[in-house]
């Protein structure tokens, strides 16, 4: 699979950060509008819809029209895990169900003094098999501007 990286350093306490990344208005907040995101639902782990707190099995349904161009995307995302530490925490959404043949995003962050340090690892591949294993590593094209804006937009939105 290929993956891509990006870290940033935000000058906001990390209890903050972590909360903000730990809703779904921080994901509804940080895709940029050239994306067309419509979030349809959000179930908990427990089955109840609109859950405050993205825990461990919570699933995210929703779909996505970059650019505008095309039909909308479907995607269906899973909170596969999450921890909490002194200093630190992570979650680790899947695909369930979109436009890759695989999709892994996970979210680091760690306090760093006054600040967090945020960092974001996406292992995927692109479907159609061996065509879209060669041709993985050019959607770095799409993801490098996306994660760009999450970055800013964290930046924005937290000092």
């Amino acid at each position: 699979m290929s993956q891509y990286e990006r870290t940033v350093r935000v000058d906001a306490p990390f209890e903050e950060v972590w909360d903000f990344h730990s809703r779904i208005t921080g994901l509804e907040a940080l895709t940029p509008g050239w994306m067309n995101l419509e979030v349809e639902s959000v179930i908990g782990p427990d089955g109840a819809p609109d859950p405050g707190i993205l825990e461990t099995g919570a699933q995210i349904e929703s779909s996505v029209r970059p650019l505008g161009l095309g039909p909308r995307q479907e995607w269906t995302s899973v909170i596969a895990e999450r921890e909490e530490g002194d200093g630190s925490a992570m979650f680790r959404d899947t695909m369930e169900g979109g436009p890759f043949a695989e999709w892994e995003h996970t979210h680091e962050f760690f306090a760093d003094g006054d600040g967090t340090l945020v960092s974001d690892s996406v292992e995927y591949e692109l479907p159609l098999g061996g065509l879209g294993r060669a041709l993985s590593p050019l959607a770095v094209v799409g993801m490098e501007p996306m994660f760009r804006y999450r970055h800013g937009q964290t930046k924005k939105r937290l000092e």
